[in-house]
């Protein structure tokens, strides 16, 4: 790997991240108008590529610069932001797509209102409407994912529930924007196409949260449901999609045990591939379950240094030969809180995957903090495609063991609360579907690294 300030979007990237660094975190007008940003650039190095159709090696260097306003006067809101992501210096097939490039996009745009005890004492409303992202329960379905360059953006309404004994619910009627340019010329040449909004993707749902189900413990019940159609120009799978997730979660304290536990069904209908759509859409039956349990140590446990140890397990279910269709779909779920970057890395996500993992959170200080995950990699499914790489062995004679990974994070505030460095990697140790399935045969173990700067304001 090479690292070059040579690069002008990459020097130009560093000389604006370190004025806005020293720039007043936010400002309040007294009219009540409040404006924040942030500034972010990495370079990316990726070898040993485990993802089929793709070079074997793959750089990047990108830059996201985010504006956010927001008016208040009284109950009512009224909000934009703009993202502007660009990348550079990607190699010929290289993984390089909409996830990294969105230039000058006002992904939120929305007007809001709150309403106090609307259905009595205690029982408080917001509603939202226009553009606006949306991080929702787990993030495993519905989320704005901060690693990736380009974030999911969503269009219509959203009401907020808030009950006095603090049980919130969230319900959604939106159609997630569909991120332009799409073609790799368009988005090699960062060139700037405004997001659509397309009236044959819908995602409709909700998602309820008690605070105290059973002690300390919360519990979270969700639905959403996809509807996908083609459109000129843009096929689909046509996805008819109904997930249902329930999900337990103690969130971690210093000297006691904590978990999470969600379990999501999939049903409905869909398309393998976009086109040509000959036969009847398969029906869908597929899964997802993750389980963690970890310890947070007390500060005696390594001097000052506050330590968190758990052990996890994921498996998303894939599709089998003959039958239902069986590969999870993540809808527009993170992939980085669980396991891995996205970026041009993205090898491992929710689908056809058995994964399970140990993993260590330490935070030295309160402007250090790092986490390390060694987990195991097999197919749910011999015969399917493993998890997001492609690479498929219709035989089976493969098997389903894919390796191993180890994957981390460190994150240092270079200057407190205005410049922060953050350095995350990942190691592929390729296991004998790997090393057999996907060709050249025996290619060498994959190797990522992000370097990143990133200044709030």
């Amino acid at each position: 790997m090479s690292f070059s300030l040579s690069n002008k979007p990459l020097r130009a990237a560093l000389y604006l991240s370190s004025i806005y660094a020293f720039m007043p975190a936010g400002a309040q007008a007294a009219d009540g108008l409040s404006l924040s940003g942030s500034v972010r650039v990495r370079y990316e190095d990726l070898s040993g590529q485990s993802r089929a159709g793709f070079g074997e090696n793959d750089q990047l260097y990108s830059l996201r610069t985010i504006l956010t306003g927001e008016y208040r006067s009284g109950p009512w809101r009224t909000g934009i932001e703009l993202h502007d992501s660009r990348a550079y210096g990607s190699r010929p097939y290289s993984a390089i797509g909409t996830s990294e490039v969105n230039v000058l996009e006002p992904v939120q745009a929305y007007i809001a209102r709150d309403f106090n005890d609307a259905f009595g004492p205690g029982y408080d409303v917001s509603a939202q409407a226009g553009r606006f992202t949306l991080n929702l329960g787990s993030g495993r379905l519905v989320a704005s994912d901060d690693y990736s360059n380009a974030t999911n953006g969503y269009t219509g309404v959203k009401l907020d529930l808030t009950t006095p004994s603090h049980t919130k619910a969230t319900f959604i009627y939106t159609l997630p924007q569909v991120r332009l340019p799409n073609y790799e010329a368009y988005i090699l040449d960062n060139e700037q196409q405004f997001d659509r909004e397309m009236g044959n993707l819908f995602l409709v749902g909700g998602i309820v949260t008690k605070p105290e189900l059973f002690g300390t413990t919360r519990g979270e019940i969700s639905y959403f449901r996809l509807s996908e159609d083609d459109a000129p120009g843009m096929p689909t799978r046509n996805r008819e999609l109904d997930t249902l997730s329930l999900r337990l979660i103690r969130s971690p304290e210093v000297g006691h045990v904590d978990y999470e536990l969600e379990t999501i069904y999939q049903s409905g209908t869909t398309y393998v591939e976009p086109y040509p759509h000959y036969d009847d859409a398969y029906d869908v039956s597929a899964g997802f379950v993750h389980a963690d349990i970890g310890y947070s140590f007390s500060e005696g446990f390594w001097g000052s240094i506050k330590t968190r140890l758990s052990v996890e397990y994921d498996y998303a279910s894939g599709d089998k030969l003959g039958g239902k269709y069986g590969r999870f779909d993540t809808l527009f779920g993170m992939r980085r809180a669980d396991f891995a970057p996205d970026g041009i890395y993205s090898q491992i996500g929710r689908a056809n995957i058995s994964t399970p993992g140990i993993r260590l959170e330490v935070a030295p200080t309160p402007r250090f903090d790092a986490f390390v995950v060694y987990r195991g990699l097999w197919l749910a499914e011999p015969t399917d495609s493993f998890s997001t790489t492609g690479v498929r062995d219709f035989s089976g004679q493969s098997g389903s063991f894919a390796g191993t990974q180890l994957e981390g994070r460190a994150r240092f505030w270079l200057v407190p609360n205005r410049l922060r460095a953050e350095v995350s990697g990942a190691i592929i140790d390729k296991g004998y579907f790997l090393k057999t399935a996907l060709y050249p045969y025996n290619s060498p173990d994959t190797h990522y690294i992000s370097v990143a700067l990133t200044s709030p304001f």
